[in-house]
């Protein structure tokens, strides 16, 4: 007898179904998380532990078109060593991103594209699982790959400043062999589903949005990587461009709030799905979207 499925957190725009994937949480410093916002600012929005480290997490997107699925994103993957992991409390029984996609219900195999919002090991990682063989091997074989060109260079370029960030196993077997397509810019992978390019967290990172029924969603990676950083001036220290980041943010976020769009959060914990709405404060706050919680046959 199969195990039941576990409910995903649902969105229904029109004919597309929007449902989130956590592949699982972990831990990190929090001063790098909010870079010069101060820890008695912060820590109201995000308990550290004795470490200074507060829970995150990887956060994936599936969504079904009824024509195409389309994966944005593949978390953390299989690459980094036990050092790593006990450094970032990652769970020690954390498999593959297939199984946690099939724990929620749906086909691995089902899944057409994949959609990278930029090559950092944290949102690339799962796109390939190590093996014995020379290579690493495709997660989703029958998949195509994109992922942003001017970003795949930049990997490429071993700057002391970010280099630790990119793993060419991630990414560099599907571009040898064809099934990794990198894109100048913005671009329409499938209809309605779009990357476009929000420079600050590096220098060609995409968000990528999702149409459907008159409604979008948006999901804002590394942009706006939890809820408590909707706050404009709120950045990462790890941002290669923060002047950049902040004027992104501003104007995706100003989409956000006028377009009433549904957001997904690269490393947000409690909130799957959130709408954006203006602050007098805070220029902007999250709202939670009401979604369905449920299996999928």
């Amino acid at each position: 007898m199969s195990s039941p499925s576990v409910p995903a957190a649902s969105l229904i725009l029109g004919d597309v179904e929007v449902s989130h994937i956590r592949y699982s949480t972990y831990r990190w410093d929090g001063g790098a998380l909010f870079g010069v916002v101060p820890k008695t600012l912060w820590s109201r929005k995000a308990a550290a532990d004795d470490l200074n480290r507060i829970e995150l997490a990887f956060n994936c997107y599936l969504v079904r078109t009824g024509g195409q699925t389309i994966l944005i994103e593949t978390g953390c993957g299989d690459k980094m060593d036990e050092r790593a992991r006990a450094r970032m409390a990652l769970p020690p029984d954390a498999g593959p991103l297939t199984s946690v996609i099939t724990s929620h219900g749906f086909d691995p195999e089902s899944i057409d594209i994949v959609i990278n919002s930029h090559l950092h090991w944290d949102h690339c990682g799962g796109n390939t699982l190590l093996t014995s063989e020379a290579s690493p091997r495709p997660a989703f074989p029958r998949a195509r790959y994109f992922a942003s060109r001017p970003e795949w260079e930049h990997a490429h370029e071993r700057l002391a400043r970010d280099s630790v960030s990119y793993i060419d196993a991630n990414y560099d077997p599907l571009v040898e062999s064809g099934q990794m397509t990198l894109v100048a810019g913005d671009a329409e992978v499938a209809p309605g589903i779009w990357m476009r390019r929000a420079p600050g967290h590096n220098r060609d990172m995409m968000v990528i949005t999702v149409a459907g029924g008159g409604e979008t969603f948006c999901f804002l990676s590394d942009l706006v990587p939890t809820v408590a950083h909707v706050q404009p001036t709120w950045v990462a220290a790890f941002d290669l461009y923060p002047l950049e980041t902040i004027e992104s943010k501003t104007r995706w976020l100003t989409a956000a709030a006028g377009g009433a769009w549904h957001c997904g959060f690269g490393h947000e914990v409690n909130l799957p799905f959130a709408r954006i709405l203006p602050d007098p404060k805070t220029t902007f706050r999250a709202e939670p979207t009401l979604t369905t919680w449920r299996g999928h046959p």
